[in-house]
């Protein structure tokens, strides 16, 4: 590599998530934004919730970049992300209310826009759904019975990232800052929409004339901030400023590499800031790996380690799991490090950051899956692996492999060094590193911007 290439991928840094979300992505980015010119989401959209505590005070982020929290940086919202100008001006009007200094706010002319028929779609498909599982409710969902519904967070996200790939009834951010080019285009789209969600066992229709209305007022609200983000992103590249990427979701909800069905709309890994930025992957030299302590997921799906016992639910009332966006609970389990060692392959993960390691304190042992066993279809023998499958069908059927390693009981807060850790944490961290093949560079011991220890 010549030094101007190497300084090319020094110039770019992406955080990703290695399990089902929630990792604590948001903190990561906070910490590594002064570092950084711009901070740039790439996927995903309102359902994903990032949480960053500054001295005390905690902040619930759901579209606007972390980085918004320090004054001077650009925090952009890539062609990839969709967005919900109705979520992005409460938010934006939150972090205002709050002191929060949001005119480096950029959003891409190129993302696309979550409309309110998208969020009626979604419901009545996740209806129709678990009507079809014959399932009263998505969360009552047994192994003799499973729902069929995937779970997602109604805010019409698959459904517009549907329309992206269908093109003619797409609308792009764009199209708020043209409103006779939107309204011609809301005449079919309504009559097509219309007749689908009828179709769906929908009551409620849509008409071009309100539509704009609803659109109008935000697209002159946001106008100062829309740009085209790519040309954007690299003239900053070329004058050599430096650039974050902020992942939204996490690698097991990816569209692609996912457990498929119950997966997100976008590409989630760090696979997804190409298309989601219009900066190529040659650019990113450095990846960080976001990881629990333990494994957690929100809505359907199959999670080999999960815990629906004291086990899990004292991790659960400990760590707080409760969605950022949806405030349902979150489904916890034991750390998957087959799991996590997939997501790492897929992202190309340079370092781990490890986060919630204060919450494991207190339990005597802990278990980590280190391998499955597959049962074979004929329901004789069994085959060990250490390889995940991304399929919901096959991933329902494993049995996890686990070590069980001592615990510790000091409260591990108020430590700075991970050579200050008890010796059972730091044997968990190193049994992580061997787990994945990647050192630990960010442990969090709380929830505080200051609460993390950074190994150079």
């Amino acid at each position: 590599m010549t030094n101007e290439s190497q300084h090319h991928a020094s110039a770019c840094t992406a955080v990703v998530g290695l399990q089902w979300g929630d990792e604590g992505k948001g903190k990561i980015v906070d910490l590594l934004s002064p570092s950084f010119d711009a901070i740039v989401r790439y996927n995903g959209g309102a359902n994903a919730g990032h949480s960053v505590v500054v001295a005390g005070e905690r902040y619930a982020l759901h579209l606007v970049p972390s980085g918004i929290l320090y004054p001077g940086k650009l925090s952009i919202i890539g062609n990839g992300v969709v967005v919900d100008p109705e979520v992005l001006i409460r938010e934006l009007d939150g972090l205002g209310s709050r002191g929060v200094d949001t005119t480096g706010l950029v959003l891409s002319s190129r993302a696309h826009v979550v409309m309110p028929y998208h969020k009626a779609e979604d419901e009545l498909r996740e209806r129709l759904l678990v009507q079809a599982g014959n399932i009263p409710t998505a969360g009552e969902a047994t192994a003799a019975a499973p729902s069929q519904a995937i779970g997602t967070t109604k805010r019409g996200i698959g459904p517009c990232y549907a329309d992206k790939a269908h093109r003619a009834t797409a609308v792009r951010v764009e199209d708020l800052l043209r409103i006779d080019v939107l309204s011609r285009r809301l005449r079919h789209i309504c009559a097509l929409k219309n007749a689908y969600l009828s179709a769906m066992g929908g009551e409620k229709t849509y008409t071009p004339d309100e539509l704009i209305a609803w659109a109008e007022p935000m697209g002159r609200r946001l106008a100062s901030a829309i740009k085209d983000t790519t040309y954007l992103l690299h003239d900053h590249l070329a004058a050599g400023k430096r650039v974050l990427f902020e992942g939204a979701n996490a690698a097991l909800l990816d569209v692609d590499h996912g457990t498929h069905p119950f997966v997100t709309s976008s590409s989630t890994t760090a696979l997804g800031i190409p298309s989601g930025t219009g900066v190529p992957g040659t650019r990113i030299g450095n990846v960080i790996g976001v990881v629990k302590a333990y494994s957690t997921r929100v809505g359907n799906g199959p999670m080999p380690t999960e815990q629906i016992n004291a086990i899990g639910e004292g991790i659960r009332q400990r760590g707080r799991e409760y969605g950022t966006t949806t405030g349902r609970p979150r489904r916890v389990g034991w750390l998957d490090l087959v799991a996590v060692r997939y997501a790492g392959m897929l992202n190309g993960v340079s370092s781990l950051a490890v986060m919630l390691l204060d919450v494991l304190s207190g339990i005597d042992e802990l278990r980590v899956c280190t391998a499955y066993r597959l049962v074979n279809s004929g329901g004789v023998g069994a085959v060990v692996t250490g390889r995940f499958p991304p399929d919901a069908d096959v991933l329902g059927t494993v049995e996890p492999v686990y070590e069980t390693v001592p615990g510790f009981a000091e409260d591990i807060t108020g430590v700075r060094r991970r050579a200050d850790l008890p010796s059972a944490a730091r044997r968990y961290l190193e049994l992580i590193e061997r787990g994945v093949g990647v050192r630990v560079s960010h442990i969090s011991v709380g929830p505080d911007r200051a609460q993390t220890i950074i190994e150079a």
